[in-house]
C-alpha cells in the first residue's frame, strides 16, 4: 500500500518479539531483517537497508547450509541497493556471488538463475559494458524461455532489456525488433492499458526517431501517451 512508515513500525515489533524469543541465529531473526531492508529500499534509504541485509546474511550464515538458496537472496537484495547507490562493481560482486550460490543450489533452468542473470546484465548496462550486458540478459532469456510460459511478462522483460542494450550500441535495427517482441508479449500477458504497453511503445518511438522515421515514431508516442 506504500505505506513505508507502518509497515517499518511493524516488521521493527515483530523483530523485537523474535529477538526475545528465538535462539540469536534463528532464520525468522534474518527474514525479519530481510522485510526491513526491503522497506528501506523502498524509502530510498540505501545505507539503512544495506545494514539490514547484512544483518540477515550474517545470521543466515549461521543458521543454513553454506549454499542455500536464501543466501543467494541475500547477496542478490545486497546487490540491489549497491546498484541503486552506482556503486557498480560491489553490486557485481554481490549478485555474481548470489549467481553462484543458484548455480549449486538450484536445477540449470531454474528461473531464479535467469533473475541472477537479468541483474548482472543491468550492471553491465549501467557501467556501459554493452557487450558483457548483451550476452547475460541473452542468457536470461534462454533460461526463461525454458522456464517459463511463452507469453510471460519476465520474457517481455528480457527482449525488452536487450533492446535497450542494441539501442544504447547504436543497432536501432536490433533494438526494434526486441522491443517489438516484447510489445507482443505484453500485449498477451498485460492489461490493455498497464504501464508497461506505454513503456513498450515509448521505446519504438525512440527507435523510429532514432532511424528518421519521424511519423511511426510519432504514433508510437501518442500511442504511450
Amino acid at each position: 500500500m506504500g505505506h513505508y512508515s507502518k509497515a517499518l513500525s511493524s516488521f521493527e515489533r515483530s523483530l523485537e518479539i523474535r529477538k526475545i524469543a528465538l535462539p540469536p541465529n534463528h532464520s525468522d531473526l534474518a527474514a525479519s531483517y530481510n522485510s526491513i531492508g526491503a522497506v528501506y529500499i523502498n524509502m530510498g534509504e540505501y545505507p539503512k537497508a544495506l545494514s539490514s541485509f547484512e544483518q540477515s546474511l550474517e545470521i543466515k550464515k549461521i543458521a543454513l547450509p553454506p549454499n542455500h538458496p536464501d543466501l543467494a537472496t541475500s547477496y542478490n537484495n545486497i546487490g540491489t541497493v549497491y546498484k541503486n547507490m552506482g556503486e557498480y562493481s560491489k553490486a557485481l560482486s554481490s549478485f555474481e556471488r548470489s549467481l553462484e550460490t543458484r548455480k549449486i543450489a538450484l536445477p540449470s533452468n531454474h528461473p531464479d538463475l535467469a533473475d541472477s542473470y537479468n541483474n548482472i546484465g543491468n550492471v553491465y548496462g549501467n557501467m556501459g559494458d554493452y557487450s558483457k550486458a548483451l550476452s547475460t540478459f541473452e542468457r536470461s532469456l534462454e533460461i526463461r524461455k525454458i522456464a517459463l510460459p511463452p507469453n510471460h511478462p519476465h520474457l517481455a522483460s528480457s527482449y525488452n532489456n536487450i533492446g535497450n542494450v542494441y539501442y544504447n550500441m547504436g543497432e536501432y535495427s536490433k533494438a526494434l525488433s526486441s522491443y517489438k517482441q516484447s510489445f507482443e508479449i505484453r500485449k498477451k500477458a498485460l492489461p490493455p492499458n498497464h504501464p508497461d504497453l506505454a513503456g513498450s511503445c515509448s521505446n519504438i518511438g525512440l527507435v523510429y526517431d532514432k532511424m528518421g522515421d519521424y511519423s511511426k515514431a510519432l504514433s508510437s508516442f501518442e500511442r504511450s501517451l
